[in-house]
């Protein structure tokens, strides 16, 4: 969803990761001084599949929802077939769940603020990152950042939330795989070519003092939180990478049982969202509870579709639709919908948006 990093970081950098960070393989290797050996992983190129979709259905309407995977393998072309066919006949498609904040400000006031966002990005004081982190986590930084980075100086004035997330993109566009760029432009084309438009299901959020707020964010010191995101975000490029290439190549060949057999995903995501909303600048303005709102959110969206359409479409992380730990899908299930995920439809089993699940399919 938009807001895995928080609203901090749509904020000030326009832009909120997606990535999908996967559980620990063991260290990455080093060599007889110390350094990180580079294992680059093998990614599939070419047009592929991608996964199935998901199934949502109540009486004889129901919503398709592909599952979304970032990162993913640079050199893939995403093949969608399977959800021409449901766009074909869907009446209503829907957005991602996630997080809009608007800080409503007009284009020569939003030019004023670049000034006060750069300088929020910064530690207070124009400390640098061997300053402001424990040792310990600074001696980890720091090969990460040569190998990945290169001798990049201005990386090291940036908060540490900013900087590990800037040293994760690096180490993504080492290892060949990208953040976004795959699926949604073939979405676009495809939905563009049928006349249909998204409808957003994010939760919307307004900051009525925008530079206050930066001025705010600005002041707050480092917080434990902060420090547990930056650590679990090294854990990540240091130990994940095969993981996370094996998890986009999983994707890319349709391959969900290979996902599902995968160990869940560490909690760095959630640690880097804790450590944002817990903010006193984003607590003081109502950033709270913020998972369960854009669940709400979308959950209203989908039965007004599934409600108003025979069929339907849209889009959610993979992760969500595997795991389920915000809990959508059991939602769902409560109100009496009937879930099936493409590696549990028996043969013959929501092949077609026309085709009414027999009784014998599998039932979450």
């Amino acid at each position: 969803m938009r807001c895995m990093l928080g609203w901090w970081m749509s904020f000030l950098l326009g832009a909120v990761p997606g990535a999908a960070m996967a559980q620990a393989e063991p260290p990455v290797p080093l060599d007889g001084d110390g350094e990180v050996v580079d294992m680059a992983p093998v990614l599939v190129a070419g047009v592929q599949p991608g996964p199935g979709l998901w199934r949502v259905s109540k009486d004889d309407h129901v919503l398709y929802i592909l599952g979304t995977q970032s990162p993913l393998p640079r050199d893939i072309d995403w093949d969608a077939r399977e959800v021409r066919e449901v766009l074909d006949e869907a009446g209503a498609v829907l957005g991602s769940p996630g997080l809009s904040v608007d800080a409503d400000v007009g284009f020569f006031r939003g030019l004023t603020l670049v000034p006060s966002a750069m300088k929020a990005m910064r530690n207070p004081g124009g400390a640098t990152l061997d300053k402001v982190l424990p040792p310990e986590l600074y001696a980890r930084w720091l090969p990460l950042k040569q190998q990945y980075m290169g001798r990049d100086r201005g990386v090291e004035k940036k908060r540490p939330l900013i900087a590990v997330y800037e040293l994760y993109k690096a180490a993504l566009d080492h290892s060949r795989l990208r953040q976004g760029g795959v699926v949604g432009p073939v979405l676009a084309k495809e939905l563009k070519a049928r006349g249909l438009e998204s409808s957003s299901t994010v939760l919307e959020l307004k900051i009525e003092d925008p530079r206050q707020a930066l001025a705010d964010f600005r002041g707050e010191a480092l917080k434990p939180q902060d420090l547990e995101c930056f650590a679990a975000t090294l854990d990540v490029i240091e130990q994940d990478l095969p993981r996370i290439a094996a998890r986009a190549n999983a994707w890319a060949v349709g391959d969900v049982a290979a996902l599902r057999a995968m160990p869940r995903n560490r909690r760095q995501l959630a640690d880097c969202m804790d450590a944002w909303v817990q903010a006193e600048a984003a607590r003081k303005r109502g950033f709270t509870d913020i998972e369960a709102r854009i669940r709400e959110r979308w959950l209203a969206a989908v039965e007004k579709a599934l409600a108003g359409h025979r069929v339907s479409f849209a889009t959610m992380s993979i992760d969500t639709l595997l795991y389920d730990r915000e809990g959508y899908l059991a939602a769902l299930a409560a109100k009496g919908y009937r879930i099936q995920a493409p590696d549990e439809l028996v043969e013959g089993d929501g092949e077609s948006p026309s085709e009414e699940a027999p009784e014998a399919a599998a039932t979450r």
